[in-house]
């Protein structure tokens, strides 16, 4: 474990840095934030720092192997059903505890004065999401094309885009895009690729991929129709 957070260090600490330079040179050139306000943006900075290596280790350390593990032995089961219910299950636990996630609907509830709730804001996410995760594993299995498959569900997003009330839309989008974050991107990716790893004559570049663009198009689609339902 020791020596995979010393590999993960460099990584953790070439994603900090531009942030918190960018925010030093603010701090000194422009804007001049109290001292104890800039003291506490370096504490949390050095919090963020240790905390986003001990997840990247965590994430690398057990999150992928198990993930690459269910995906394998999901086919031995022989059963689709249960291959879509773990994609959805999965989907929707990642999902649900996804940091981006998580933020966006506290946002959403403090701009909407608890018009929208939060946590309902966040099931909504996550089933969008384990649907379409559902929908991409059995692609899977079944050997859809990828391409028709995103342009089938790109222009039902189009579709209902236009349809939709103007106030559900940009909610809509957002949903869409705070979805692949650190909990569910690693989650799933493993998943499709451990499950593509045993069908045999199949490319795991091809089948491995793509998950993530289906999951992340499931959020846009519910909140489009939950506006029209609530219109």
């Amino acid at each position: 474990m020791l020596a995979l957070l010393k590999y993960k260090l460099p990584e953790v600490l070439q994603a900090v840095a531009p942030l918190f330079a960018a925010v030093c040179a603010f701090q000194v050139l422009l804007v001049g934030a109290p001292a104890a306000l800039f003291l506490q943006f370096i504490a949390g900075s050095v919090l963020a720092l240790v905390g986003m290596l001990l997840l990247l280790a965590g994430i690398d350390f057990g999150i992928l192997a198990m993930g690459r593990f269910i995906g394998a032995e999901l086919p031995k089961k022989g059963s689709l059903w249960l291959i879509a219910g773990v994609a959805f299950a999965l989907g929707f636990a990642t999902t649900a505890a996804e940091p981006d996630v998580l933020v966006l609907a506290a946002q959403v509830e403090a701009a909407s004065e608890g018009a929208v709730g939060g946590q309902a804001l966040v099931y909504i996410i996550a089933v969008g999401v384990g649907l379409l995760a559902a929908v991409a594993l059995l692609r899977i299995i079944w050997g859809f094309s990828m391409i028709h498959l995103l342009a089938a569900i790109f222009a039902i997003i189009i579709v209902l885009s236009f349809a939709a009330p103007e106030e559900f839309v940009p909610l809509a989008y957002d949903a869409g895009s705070v979805t692949t974050g650190v909990l569910t991107a690693p989650v799933m990716l493993a998943l499709a690729l451990g499950l593509s790893s045993v069908l045999g004559n199949r490319s795991a570049l091809a089948d491995g991929f793509g998950l993530l663009g289906l999951g992340s198009a499931g959020p846009i689609v519910v909140i489009l129709l939950l506006g029209l339902l609530l219109s």
